[in-house]
Parts: structure tokens; C-alpha cells; sequence
């Protein structure tokens, strides 16, 4: 079968040649600059020694002998003198024999000049033809004789150009490759990740199916009329598997995928970033039909004439190659850019018009099936112990990607080798997921007892007023245990998804965050500087309540953008006041309503159950740790003593639990 150039895997630009390994080919530069090395001495070093061992004459002493008439011919032919002596000349000057010396071009005409004063001694009659010195040159050119002496030299600097410019492909970043593209190339073979790796985001899935069956069937689509969208775009938080994704159309679809990253194209040099675009591209079509990824194209993709610089700019002349590569390659080729980034709003709109990318694919954050189905995916490379509830674990991690899923994984793998246990258990999974929110606990910080008992009922009246509030997500967990900036924490467990947020269950949320508060206001003697956080969030819903969504009965249903945010390479530059200062005002008025409508239910919450807000103090402090269905039981009038309650002040906790967040409710909005 012809060799089509199609056929060949991909190579990336600047790979070495496959006939030789970096290693042999420098061994054999080595030999050959060993063997240059022995030529050149070889041929610069005059022989001086004759047959038999015999050293020869110098170049004066054949002079003399010229001038003695010892000496019958002599033939030139470049740096080699051959002499003929004259028989009956005196024994021991020369050999018998027809010999050969090497000599210099520049001394020839004192030999020429030697051989006519014998031939014609001044003053003298000329010599007769039997006596005379007969001189004769040859046929080699002075010209030819220096490039004869100069070869060796030649061969040396021809090997170390060689080695240079070899050096210099090698070098990802060479003078040479600054205008090739530094694509990742991956054949077919190579590319193992397939659609049974990818969870959790079947919509996007779904999607790529038509790009995949392009890639096998072509002429399926060509002979319909079809035309398969030149271009997707991935769009979505970090970690939610925007590159797995492009990775597993490669592998389902079996042909050669080319990975490059956004930054890779600009460079200090002007005019470079655009090479590479067009270098990656020529790859491309040479092994089309096949993938281009574009990972984090919002580096190059931006919008043009934002900024300080102007149409000159080195980004903006590469966004200009991408435009013009997109548009113009033939769409019969098979090649399709798939790209990936978390920030759509900054990009170019030239570049998302249909004919480049036509397509934008949302890889949004996995529901709790989809964790559910990551965690299963991920956990098949690992040993699980009997009774390992994944499904619980994915309950537990509402607006986990799916890097975040796999990292719980790997952490909870590690707790189980430092344990020496021969499986991971449920422990090791819910203290994972602990670190990862949290930080790992710190058993060595010593904290007064003082503290201990304020951040005890701090956390005890998050705890009350959820539990009184019917909009509230289940506790899972109250502790006292220190975790990274935090003294304590209590944790929810979502039991579903939740997509929107009524206001009812927002100003629960609110009145939850306050708890702590009230707690200490009520129970302690002072308060504490530990409901910063819960300040921040509870302010920030009731600002959201107010202007964001038209939750405000005085100011009614009107979206107030307090401050217009002006994107400058995907960050704020300016800060534009879009509301009156007499708006401004009934805003803050507004969110100060809120916030003391919650913190006085708060109060009335705690003041109604003192008793059972102390029996969880009493529990807190003497295990530092209650799940859920403890909390309930001492609400209820229940006492609980612990089996596994060492006396110590501490428990063996069964399974260490996570939170859903910290100290409350949801997530911030967005």
C-alpha cells in the first residue's frame, strides 16, 4: 500500500527522527569528530619517514642537493615533491631510490629558482642536457591543493554545525521551534480514554455524539448535506471534566488528537504566536480527520481592543491567525477545534459565530447521580471495604466537580495506608471529605476552655434555630473540633439538588446564619468575633434579596446593579455607581430590615428553648462531636451517653461526617 503521508501518527513538531534515539545520535557525533580529529593530523603531519624506517631529507637539504647537481628531476604535484636522485650521487644524502617529501606551496619558487641557477650559473655557460635539474609540475591546481589541506577543517565545522542546529530542535524552546506549534500530539493507539470513563455530565455527552460519528462515518453527513459544526466550545467551572471530555472523543472516535493550551502560542517574540497557529493547523490537515483542543482558549481568545495595547498587539495577532484558520480550512478535511474555558463572557464574538465555533457545550456541575456515578467511576481503580455508601458521600458533596470528587477519593486512600487498613472505609471517606472542605483537624492547637465553651454554644445556636426551621437542610453534624481558620462548624447534609431559592427558605437561611450570635447574646456573658462569617454570607443574601432579586416590598421588584462591573481581560478595572445616592440609601435601609428581622427570630428561637440549647452545650463540650440524630435526642429531652465514650473528654466519633457548608445553609448565590 502507498505510503499516505494521512496514515503516518502524528509527530509533534521538533520530535526527534525515529531511525535514531538522542543517545545514539550523540554517540555517533562523538566518533565522528574522533575519526575528523585523526584525519586532519594525519594529513597535517609531513612524513618524514622513509621506506625501511629510513627518515628522509628535509626540504633544504633536496635545496643543496639541487644546487650540488645531485639531483636528476623533480615532479610538483600540489604539496608533494617527488625526487629523483642523480646515480653516482654521494651515498648517504639521499635514498637510492625515487622518494617523496611534503612541502608548503610557498616554497616551490625557491626550488624553481635553485633548479635555474644550476641549470644557468650566473656568468656561466648553461649546462649540457645530461647534466641539467629537469623540473616539472603537476596537473593539480593550487586552487584543488588548498581545498585538499583545508577538508579536515571543512568536516569539523560541518559536524559541529550539525550538532548545534540539532541541539537547538531539540530544545523545546530553540530558536528554531519558536515558530512551530507545541501541540501534544496523541495517536489513536495512545488516546485510551473513552466515554465510559466520563460521568456525570450526560448532557454534554449526548452533545459530542454527533462529532464522534462525523469522525467514523463522514460520508454519512455529506451525503445528506450535512455539515458538522466546525468548531465546540466547552464551557463550565474548573474541574467539571471540559478536557476529559475532548479526550474521550479522540478515543471513541480512534483518530489523532492534537492538545495545546492557549498560553503556549504567545510568546516574547512578535509574530510568533501566529506561526504557531498555523503550524498547528498544517499538522492538523496533514493527519485530518482528526481533533485540535484548545484548552484555556480565553489566553488568546479574548476580546479585541480591550486593554491597554492596541491592534499591534502580539495576542491579538494570534486571535487574528485562529480566526483566519477556523474560516479557512476546508470543512471536507475532517479537522475540528474543540476548545474549553471557564470564561465565555470575555471572548471574542467573532470567534463563537457560527463557522468557527458553532457549537457551545455547557459541562455544568455534576447533580448528586452524576456524583454518584464520578465517585463509581474513580473508585473502580481503588479497594473499598464492605458498606461503603457512595451514594451517601455524594449527598454529602453538593456543588463538588469532579476533580474535587476525585480528590476526596485519593485523600481517603492515603488516611487508609497512614492507618495501615487493608480497604478504605466510610471513616476515611467522610474525614476526607472533611479536609478537603476544611483542612485537617488540628489536634495539636491547645484552646482554653473558655473559648471552648463560647464556640460550643456559638455552634449549639446555628444548631437550635435550624432545627426549628422547617426550610432548613438536615444536620449532619455539629463539632467543636478545630479545622483550618475554624474553632467549629455545623454542617448540614442536603437530602436533594436545589436549583432555586424561595424567600421563605432564604430568610431561614439568614436566621440560621445568625444563630450563633444570638446564642452568645443570650447565654454568654460577652460576644465573640466568631460570627464574621456568618455576617458576611447573611448580608450578602439580604444585598441579593434586595437588588438582585426583587425580594423587597419597599423597593419592589427592580434589579439595583449597585456597582456596573467593566470587564478588562476577564477582570474589574472600573467600578461605575448605577443607582442615586437616595436609592443607594433605602438599600442599606433595606438590608438592615432583613438582618434584624432574622436576628430577633433567631433570639426568640433560642430564648423559647434554653434547656435543650444547654443539653447540647453539655454534650458538645464532653465529645466535641454530635451527628444529626444525637442533636434531635437532646432536643427532644433525651439523654445520650455513648458507649464508646472514653471519659476523657473525647470520643471514638463512628464515622467522621462533612459538611454540606459551614455554619449554615446553601451556597452563596452567584
Amino acid at each position: 500500500m502507498a505510503d499516505n503521508p494521512r496514515n503516518r501518527p502524528p509527530r509533534r513538531a521538533g520530535d526527534e527522527d525515529e531511525g535514531l534515539s538522542p543517545r545514539r545520535s550523540r554517540g555517533l557525533l562523538i566518533w565522528l569528530l574522533l575519526i575528523g580529529g585523526v584525519i586532519l593530523v594525519v594529513s597535517l603531519a609531513p612524513s618524514r619517514m622513509g621506506r625501511g624506517g629510513r627518515q628522509e631529507p628535509s626540504f633544504d637539504e633536496v635545496l643543496d642537493a639541487v644546487r650540488a647537481g645531485n639531483v636528476r628531476s623533480l615532479l610538483v604535484h600540489g604539496t608533494t615533491l617527488y625526487v629523483t636522485p642523480r646515480e653516482g650521487a654521494p651515498q648517504g644524502v639521499f635514498p637510492s631510490e625515487k622518494f617523496e617529501i611534503t612541502v608548503s606551496p610557498q616554497v616551490i619558487e625557491y626550488l624553481q629558482k635553485a633548479v635555474d641557477e644550476h641549470n644557468q650559473p650566473p656568468g656561466k655557460p648553461a649546462l649540457p642536457e645530461a647534466e641539467r635539474v629537469r623540473i616539472s609540475y603537476g596537473e593539480q591546481s593550487l586552487l584543488v591543493t588548498n581545498l585538499v589541506g583545508m577538508l579536515p577543517w571543512i568536516l569539523i565545522l560541518a559536524l559541529l554545525y550539525y550538532m548545534f542546529i540539532r541541539q537547538l530542535r531539540n530544545a523545546g524552546s530553540g530558536v528554531l521551534s519558536f515558530g512551530r506549534a507545541r501541540a501534544r500530539a496523541a495517536n489513536p493507539e495512545q488516546t485510551k480514554t473513552t466515554f465510559d470513563d466520563v460521568a456525570g455530565i450526560d448532557e454534554a455527552r449526548d452533545e459530542v455524539i454527533e462529532i464522534i460519528e462525523f469522525l467514523r462515518s463522514p460520508e454519512k453527513f455529506r451525503r445528506l448535506g450535512g455539515r458538522v459544526p466546525r468548531g465546540v466550545l466547552l464551557v463550565g467551572p474548573p474541574g467539571t471534566g471540559k478536557t476529559l471530555l475532548a479526550r474521550a472523543i479522540a478515543g471513541e472516535a480512534g483518530r489523532p488528537f492534537f492538545s495545546i493550551s492557549g498560553s503556549d502560542f504567545v510568546e516574547m517574540f512578535v509574530g510568533v504566536g501566529a506561526s504557531r497557529v498555523r503550524d498547528l493547523f498544517k499538522q492538523a490537515k496533514d493527519h485530518a480527520p482528526c481533533i485540535i483542543f484548545l484548552d484555556e482558549i480565553d489566553a488568546v481568545g479574548r476580546r479585541r481592543g480591550t486593554g491597554l495595547g492596541g491592534g499591534h498587539d502580539e495576542r491579538e495577532q494570534t486571535l487574528n491567525a485562529i480566526l483566519v484558520e477556523m474560516d479557512g480550512f476546508d470543512s471536507d478535511l475532517g479537522v475540528i477545534v474543540v476548545a474549553a474555558t471557564n470564561r465565555p463572557d470575555v471572548l471574542d464574538p467573532a470567534l463563537l459565530r457560527p463557522g468557527r465555533f458553532d457549537r457551545r457545550i455547557v459541562v455544568d456541575l455534576p447533580d448528586v447521580k452524576g456524583r454518584e456515578a464520578i465517585l463509581r467511576v474513580h473508585a473502580r481503580r481503588m479497594k473499598l471495604a464492605d458498606g461503603v455508601d457512595l451514594k451517601l458521600i455524594a449527598r454529602g458533596t453538593p456543588y463538588f466537580s469532579g476533580a474535587d470528587l476525585e480528590n476526596l477519593l485519593n485523600e481517603a486512600a492515603l488516611l487508609a495506608v497512614r492507618r495501615d487498613l487493608p480497604a478504605i472505609t466510610m471513616a476515611e471517606l467522610e474525614e476526607a471529605r472533611d479536609k478537603v472542605l476544611w483542612g485537617p483537624e488540628k489536634k495539636s492547637r491547645v484552646i482554653a476552655e473558655e473559648e471552648k465553651r463560647l464556640t460550643a454554644y456559638h455552634e449549639t445556636g446555628h444548631a437550635v434555630v435550624s432545627k426549628a426551621l422547617p426550610d432548613v437542610e438536615p444536620i449532619h453534624k455539629v463539632a467543636i473540633v478545630a479545622r483550618g481558620m475554624a474553632l467549629g462548624a455545623t454542617m448540614y447534609l442536603p437530602d436533594k439538588d436545589r436549583y432555586i431559592m424561595p424567600r421563605r427558605r432564604i430568610l431561614s437561611e439568614i436566621t440560621s446564619l445568625l444563630g450563633g450570635r444570638a446564642a452568645e447574646e443570650i447565654f454568654c456573658d460577652d460576644i465573640t468575633s466568631g460570627a464574621q462569617n456568618d455576617f458576611e454570607r447573611a448580608t450578602e443574601l439580604a444585598r441579593m434579596m434586595v437588588c438582585r432579586w426583587g425580594m423587597s416590598d419597599s423597593l419592589g421588584t427592580v434589579s439595583y446593579t449597585e456597582n456596573e462591573e467593566h470587564l478588562f481581560l476577564g477582570r474589574e478595572i472600573t467600578r461605575v455607581q448605577s443607582v442615586s445616592e437616595a436609592t443607594a440609601v433605602a438599600i442599606d435601609r433595606e438590608i438592615r430590615s432583613i438582618i434584624d428581622q432574622c436576628h430577633n427570630h433567631a433570639r426568640e428561637i433560642l430564648s423559647g428553648q434554653r434547656e435543650a440549647a444547654e443539653r447540647v452545650v453539655a454534650a458538645l463540650l464532653k465529645y466535641e462531636s454530635l451527628d444529626g440524630s444525637e442533636v434531635d435526642t437532646l432536643l427532644a429531652g433525651g439523654e445520650l451517653e455513648r458507649e464508646d465514650y472514653n471519659g476523657a473528654g473525647r470520643a471514638t466519633p463512628p464515622a467522621p461526617a462533612r459538611p454540606a457548608e459551614e455554619s449554615a445553609g446553601p451556597p452563596q448565590p452567584s
